[in-house]
């Protein structure tokens, strides 16, 4: 049987030499500690000195071991701060997303004001009795330029009345029922629409080719007297509407044919106004319009004049 070997540091020359070792370090320790310590009790300032002296040689190794623990310590807080960092990240992005969608719909509202101010601005304007109504539906692959308007005969709407909007002339009512009307557009072939040009009073014939363009003739014989970017307006003419409501602009010319388009698109307008009809408002008598004076000598021949 093979003999253990022995832990005793005398048969081990490094364990030796170690031990050795820590014995001179301690007693080097004990020694230096113990000169300080005379030192510091029979030269203050001397010990101040080696003191400092130090200080200053352990300075660069203090700093060291002080920014490692320091950066031990400070993983967790890093982190934490990265985690939070994330979130607030996402809640950030949130936000911005949110305000993102509040702009876009406060810009929608905006639009939408304006377009109401221009259309209450048109009602304070005409001093007839008018209808405000939305246009729920409109035709724009049939045969037909057709809108629905949701007021009908209940409403007061009645088949002739204009239909306008705050960018110009929509059309005029067609049918009605109860609480709905088909409104003639613009752009059906059927509509003829009398106008003039807005600057000189050209008069003209406004007709709808089906395809929302207009077709324009002038009403003067010779040459065309229209041009690109003409503006034409209502003329009176015909009874159904009034003068001076905006129509469409000429786009191209050909020939002795000028076309144009409405200024008025009825898929992007909303709400619209009812109008009476030209004739009627200006047939119809005011509420409050004095009687037609009396001549004297009428009014004498009736007083003085015997019964039967």
């Amino acid at each position: 049987m093979a003999r253990p070997p022995s832990r005793r540091p005398g048969h081990n020359r490094k364990a030796q030499y170690s031990l050795f070792a820590s014995y001179v370090v301690a007693v080097t320790g004990a020694a230096i500690g113990l000169l300080l310590v005379v030192v510091a009790i029979f030269d203050p300032t001397g010990f101040a000195a080696i003191r400092i002296a130090t200080a200053e040689i352990t300075r660069p190794a203090s700093v060291g071991l002080k920014n490692m623990v320091s950066g031990v310590s400070s993983i967790d807080e890093v982190l934490a701060s990265y985690w939070h960092a994330g979130s607030q990240n996402v809640a950030l992005r949130r936000q911005v997303e949110a305000d993102r969608n509040r702009i876009i719909e406060a810009k929608a509202v905006a639009q939408e004001n304006l377009r109401l101010k221009k259309l209450l601005k048109l009602v304070e304007d005409d001093g007839s009795e008018l209808l405000t109504a939305r246009l729920i539906a409109s035709s724009s692959t049939s045969t037909r330029r057709l809108a629905r308007l949701n007021a009908g005969r209940w409403q007061g709407v009645r088949p002739g009345m204009p239909v306008r909007a705050p960018e110009g002339l929509i059309g005029r009512i067609h049918t009605t029922t109860p609480n709905t009307a088909e409104v003639l557009l613009l752009t059906d072939t059927s509509n003829i629409v009398p106008v003039r040009r807005a600057n000189d009073s050209v008069p003209a014939i406004s007709t709808g080719l089906g395809d929302g363009t207009l077709e324009v003739r002038a009403l003067a014989a010779g040459r065309n007297p229209f041009k690109p970017g003409d503006l034409l307006v209502t003329s009176g003419i015909g009874g159904i509407y009034q003068p001076n409501i905006p129509v469409a602009v000429i786009v191209r010319i050909e020939g002795e044919i000028a076309y144009g388009v409405p200024l008025a698109n009825p898929s992007k307008v909303d709400a619209v106004v009812v109008e009476r009809s030209f004739e009627e408002v200006v047939t119809r008598p005011e509420p409050n319009a004095p009687a037609p004076p009396v001549e004297p000598e009428a009014a004498t021949n009736a007083i003085h004049s015997p019964g039967p």
